[in-house]
């Protein structure tokens, strides 16, 4: 006789960058127990790998590829996802830089981090079209997940810059003629990406500076020196356990 089965809790929320609305489930403990092993193994490839897996599993709306979904979207649907399934408050741990008589205290705070307060924000709104000379513009999209799942695959810091630059162009318009990046082999995208002047690459790193980001301000007080401590805290990995 087979077992039943008990339903999951389904929820639903607006991704903030594409405004795709989906409804997704709580994940399992096997689920869980599998990014565990990923966490413990301490590879990003295999880290992202099991993200995607997870969102993928959990997502129930029809028609979401979240390889293609931009990264931050991502990100905030993770930290969500983990606030249903296990809890909406993380038990980070930092520790204290403060210097003391030339000792630094090195004190180990508590702060329990709190997952529903958690900002997608800016620093200013930046235009994904990038004028490059008078003739040629370049437009920009927000990069997907697909382009940072596969980082282990690049010898260097400075080809998995230009890989994601060349996977979150657009299109390139010359005056007369549009290149969309799907009709484009990467290799060559990526050497025009490398071609530009510094004055022209600036512009593309300025819009990438100020893409949307995750991020939680905390005030944590070390019970061991009284120094008061302001944190930004950013990044996936730093909202969990």
């Amino acid at each position: 006789m087979a077992l039943p089965k008990i339903d999951s809790p389904t929820f639903e929320l607006i991704l903030p960058v594409s405004k795709k609305k989906i409804k997704y489930r709580s994940f399992n403990v096997k689920e869980q127990r599998n990014l565990l092993i990923a966490m413990e193994a301490n590879d990003n490839e295999t880290i992202q790998q099991s993200i995607g897996d997870i969102l993928h599993n959990c997502t129930l709306t029809e028609g979401i590829d979240i390889d293609t979904l931009p990264v931050i979207d991502v990100e905030y649907f993770f930290i969500n996802l983990r606030a249903r399934s296990v809890g909406d408050v993380v038990d980070a741990r930092y520790k204290c830089n403060n210097t003391v008589d030339g000792v630094e205290c090195q004190n180990i705070m508590e702060y329990p981090l709190d997952l529903n307060n958690i900002k997608v924000d800016c620093a200013e709104e930046v235009s994904p079209e990038i004028q490059l000379t008078n003739k040629f513009v370049l437009k920009l999209k927000h990069p997907d997940y697909a382009s940072i799942k596969n980082v282990e695959q690049y010898d260097d810091v400075n080809q998995l810059t230009f890989s994601v630059i060349a996977n979150s162009v657009e299109y390139l318009y010359d005056g007369e003629q549009f290149y969309y990046s799907h009709e484009v082999d990467h290799k060559d995208m990526v050497e025009f990406i490398e071609s530009l002047s510094s004055d022209q690459f600036k512009k593309i790193e300025h819009f990438f500076d100020n893409l949307p980001r995750i991020h939680q301000d905390i005030v944590i007080t070390c019970k061991k020196c009284g120094f008061v401590h302001t944190i930004s805290v950013e990044g996936l990995e730093n909202f969990f356990d």
